[in-house]
């Protein structure tokens, strides 16, 4: 895998016995540029925060902060002891002033965190968008999205696969991350807009993908020798 890319692998568990075991069987020589990934069942639960607060390493927290600026920029302020956490989402539907008062909280709080915009989640398509109230596509609104990403100062943006391309074309120089990740053959689950790890990376150019349950479900160690396989 190339130097520059990065695979974030999400430990979506409250278990803290079975978060230690991710941690552990997912370490390999060949796949260096591994990042765990929190979301809120974790950051949420009961020893969830504590244990993220002694956490030797970086982290990528996935929050999906939305809310009034004032709000969000609180939320951000207080997890300012997370010295560890490398990358944080706050949701694009917050709005440009949201967006750019958070980045703007972050640099004072910890010079090393970077924003990351969520843009569409990977598990809606352009019926879903539609009975939401849209009248735009799924592209279109992503595209939309990531200029005001862009406008606020965020580091990135997290969107599909799909989009990564269109995004790169348009913002070069925009840290794209991919969800929605499934190693060949295995099931969608709720996903909709679905892409292999090596596809996301090298087709698609991601910068990042963030893979799930094809890594964290069943054989842990057999599932990152089925990763490093494919991404060979």
């Amino acid at each position: 895998m190339k130097k520059n890319k990065l695979i974030f692998f999400a430990c979506d568990t409250s278990n803290i016995k079975q978060v230690k075991k991710i941690l552990k069987e997912t370490k390999s020589k060949k796949l260096k540029r591994m990042i765990p990934k929190f979301g809120h069942q974790f950051f949420y639960s009961k020893h969830g925060r504590k244990f993220l607060e002694k956490f030797k390493g970086t982290y990528f927290l996935d929050l999906k902060i939305m809310d009034v600026s004032n709000t969000a920029v609180s939320a951000i302020d207080s997890i300012k002891d997370l010295r560890g956490c490398r990358y944080i989402t706050v949701h694009a539907h917050g709005g440009l002033r949201m967006m750019r008062d958070v980045v703007k909280k972050s640099k004072i709080i910890n010079k090393n965190l970077m924003i990351l915009g969520v843009s569409i989640l990977t598990s809606l398509d352009n019926k879903s968008i539609k009975e939401i109230g849209h009248t735009k596509t799924v592209d279109q609104l992503v595209l939309k999205q990531a200029g005001l990403i862009k406008k606020s100062g965020a580091y990135g943006i997290v969107a599909s696969a799909h989009e990564a391309r269109i995004i790169k074309k348009k913002y070069k120089n925009l840290f794209v991350v991919t969800p929605g990740i499934r190693l060949p053959g295995d099931r969608k689950d709720e996903q909709s807009r679905v892409v292999t790890p090596y596809d996301a990376l090298y087709k698609y150019n991601a910068d990042a993908i963030v893979i799930g349950r094809s890594l964290t479900r069943s054989n842990i160690k057999n599932n990152v020798k089925k990763l490093i396989d494919h991404l060979n």
